[in-house]
């Protein structure tokens, strides 16, 4: 059971790895897991850029997104994003939140992202979450437990939702569904702004936009995706050591036997 639980941490820093290479993620932006035994609780990194992340930074919280164990890494200001998406979605097991570029232009003009092709039909519908309708005038992040869940709230059954002025925020069954999900997402994006510049854009239908989709979440393709972009890690000097996973998760299951009241940290960093 532990080394299951190490293999899923090292496969988060991977996730991780990868979108930082695939430019969805700089120097801001997370991704997060659910434990595979407790699904009140997910591990994502401490406060730091994405692309630094070892599985020594992970930090356990549970769904109100604090600390089952004291700790003394900062936290993201916004994994309320996660927790609140965990909580409504019980069949959510892996969250993404970024700014990539290619989906900004959809945040800022509040046009519709449509899959055009069909490896993206995984998209599937994406609403518009507009943060100032709710709470007027913020700071733009996702800090407070009430707008995390706003924001499940516009996601609902679906699987990506754009953040006006923001970013987006991408959910699968598994961290391999969300990478692919995340990555096409953005190229979807991309292709269909330049389709705009040639003022037609012409999307999947409903019918075809849920038989490919229905295609493409299926082991054989996300794992072949995957294996590729492992591969790319790879070659950027990026991808992170095993043991580092068996490590931490050994140190961890003899925490739970010391087990403190959480510290409550407050912070507003992304």
């Amino acid at each position: 059971m532990a080394d299951d639980l190490a293999e899923l941490l090292h496969e988060l820093i991977v996730a991780t790895r990868i979108l930082a290479n695939q430019k969805v993620l700089d120097a801001f932006g997370h991704v997060s897991v659910r434990h595979p035994r407790d699904p009140g609780r997910y591990f994502i990194s401490r406060h730091q850029a994405p692309e630094l992340a070892e599985v020594a930074d992970l930090v356990e919280l549970d769904l109100d997104s604090q600390p089952v164990r004291p700790t003394e890494f900062r936290l993201y200001s916004e994994r309320v994003i996660h927790g609140e998406i965990y909580k409504a979605r019980p069949d959510v097991h892996a969250v993404c939140h970024h700014h990539s570029h290619d989906v900004l232009p959809f945040c800022v003009s509040g046009r519709e992202l449509v899959p055009v092709f069909h490896l993206p039909a995984v998209i599937g519908h994406v609403p518009f979450w507009d943060q100032h309708d709710e709470f007027g005038d913020t700071n733009m992040l996702v800090v407070k437990p009430e707008e995390g869940a706003s924001l499940a709230r516009t996601l609902g059954k679906n699987w990506m939702v754009l953040m006006r002025r923001h970013g987006a925020t991408v959910a699968g069954t598994s961290l391999r569904e969300m990478t692919f999900r995340t990555v096409y997402g953005c190229e979807n994006a991309a292709l269909q702004s330049k389709a705009m510049a040639h003022g037609h854009v012409d999307h999947l239908s409903p019918g075809e936009m849920k038989l490919s989709s229905e295609h493409s979440v299926r082991p054989p393709s996300t794992n072949r995706a995957w294996n590729y972009w492992v591969r790319h890690v790879e070659r950027a000097g990026l991808m992170p050591a095993k043991a580092g996973a068996r490590r931490a998760t050994a140190s961890a299951t003899r925490a739970k036997t010391k087990r403190a009241p959480a510290k409550r940290r407050s912070t507003t960093r992304r």
